[in-house]
């Protein structure tokens, strides 16, 4: 006969994988914005 067992939750209640994750895209996406920005201010001082 089987035991009625209760499921294993998927991650730990305090996920620092999740927020190490998060905190990367976070960090890519600054990044990301300040590269758009840099590219923005080269094109717009580019002696014509």
């Amino acid at each position: 006969m089987t035991s009625h067992r209760a499921p294993k939750p998927l991650a730990d209640p305090n996920r620092p994988v999740e927020r190490a994750v998060t905190a990367a895209l976070i960090a890519a996406t600054l990044a990301g914005l300040g590269w758009i920005v840099g590219m923005i201010y080269t094109l717009v001082q580019w002696p014509l």
